[in-house]
């Protein structure tokens, strides 16, 4: 029987976490640093920070782990998989030099302009003038990026001259350098695979739901709710994506020598034209993890120690239901959100990420506190679960959105 240690906080955490113990090879699961609420589920949460490489790295070796999993892009950025493969350990995760495809989105960018992977046209700069002297000839809107991990929240939208200078001020004041992109119209959707295998396994599709409000309004967030699959999302769509989108970079992974076992998060938005990339994360999404994982019918532990080793995964995904999760957040989130928020008993359909347990009481901490999820066998009724679930609990204090699943869902 196998121990697995899986390396996080988050409510995508707690969903491998939980994947993996469903597994018949496997005997314990840790999270590092993981959190309170993972407890109620049997994962065994260690007070290790997922900084301190060399702690992480020597209590793997004490507990003789047989796999890492990392789950957060912060780690990966800064090289957790290089030091614990040095130490020996069997890692899933990109090595810091392909976690650039995330941390460095300028590097991204031009990894896809390489290859023909169609994208939004861009420009990078370090300095005021010239970001706004470039920006004044575009057309309007336009997009800013913060380059560097920003938990889903470096972007602005500028719709409007007068907001342009502010923007560009305020990204600059964030970050070294910024990104000014063309402004792609259209439905994104999160197209997820896992690597390492002879082909990379393509993930049932989801659509991740990132403003803060009521029908897709207000400022970017790390995520409000998902679901999958996404039905205007076709088959004919997904073939596309397979042949202009994946094949071109698994091409310039493999050239460039930047191919590993672990995930790729493509970022895609479904456009008149076609299809063209967002951007990449070289993890699983938070939320999407958690209305995924779910979906798995086939050995999660075989699988990513098979990918580990360059081997076919066979990986087997439900196709009769509709899986839908909805993020509950503190008030306040994302600018201030309130802290030590106390939390009501929740039902087990839940990933818990913000929480602390103090005297056997769970507190919110942070932003994004938990996940609740819910399956049927139309998108409408998956909503509706989740909904009066919702609205059976005392939730005073925090906040959620209601409409996760609209753009599907008819009236």
């Amino acid at each position: 029987m196998a121990n697995v240690l899986v390396i996080g906080t988050g409510a995508r955490e707690h969903a491998i976490a939980v994947t993996f113990l469903n597994s018949d090879q496997v005997e314990t699961v840790f999270c590092v640093p993981g959190n309170s609420g993972m407890q109620s589920d049997g994962i065994q949460t260690v007070a290790i920070s997922e900084k301190d490489f060399e702690k992480v790295a020597l209590f793997a070796q004490q507990q003789q782990i047989d796999l890492v999993f990392v789950g957060p892009e912060a780690p990966l950025a800064d090289g957790i998989v290089d030091f614990l493969m040095a130490k020996g350990l069997r890692v899933f995760g990109p090595k810091q030099v392909a976690s650039k495809l995330e941390s460095d989105k300028q590097f991204a960018k031009e990894f896809m302009k390489r290859h023909q992977v169609p994208t939004a046209d861009f420009a990078s700069f370090k300095d005021f003038e010239h970001a706004f002297s470039y920006a004044q000839q575009l057309s309007l809107p336009i997009v800013i990026k913060e380059n560097g991990l920003a938990g889903g929240k470096g972007v602005q939208i500028v719709k409007e001259t007068n907001e342009l200078a502010p923007a560009l001020q305020d990204a600059l004041q964030k970050t070294d350098q910024i990104l000014v992109e063309e402004y792609l119209d259209g439905e994104e959707f999160s197209l997820m695979l896992f690597l390492g295998g002879p082909e990379p396994v393509i993930l049932p599709i989801s659509q991740d739901h990132k403003k803060i409000y009521v029908g897709g309004t207000g400022p970017n967030t790390g995520g409000m709710g998902a679901y999958s699959p996404v039905p205007h999302i076709t088959d004919e769509v997904i073939d596309q994506v397979k042949q202009m989108v994946v094949t071109p970079i698994m091409t310039g992974l493999r050239r460039e020598k930047l191919m590993y076992a672990g995930t790729l998060y493509i970022g895609c938005m479904l456009m008149n034209t076609g299809v063209k990339v967002i951007e990449f994360n070289v993890r699983l999404g938070d939320p999407e993890a958690q209305i995924l994982l779910p979906q798995l019918e086939s050995d999660f532990y075989t699988a990513i120690t098979n990918l580990i080793v360059g081997k076919d995964p066979q990986m087997v995904w439900q196709n009769q239901e509709y899986y839908l999760g909805t993020v509950v957040v503190a008030s306040g989130y994302p600018a201030m959100p309130k802290q030590h928020i106390a939390l009501p008993d929740l039902p087990q359909n839940v990933f818990y990420a913000g929480v602390v347990a103090e005297n056997g009481q769970l507190y919110s901490v942070g932003g994004r506190i938990f996940t609740l999820i819910a399956h049927a066998s139309s998108l409408k009724e998956a909503q509706k679960r989740v909904n009066e679930a919702l609205e059976d609990l005392n939730l005073a204090g925090f906040y959620y959105r209601t409409d996760i699943g609209f753009r599907d869902i008819e009236d």
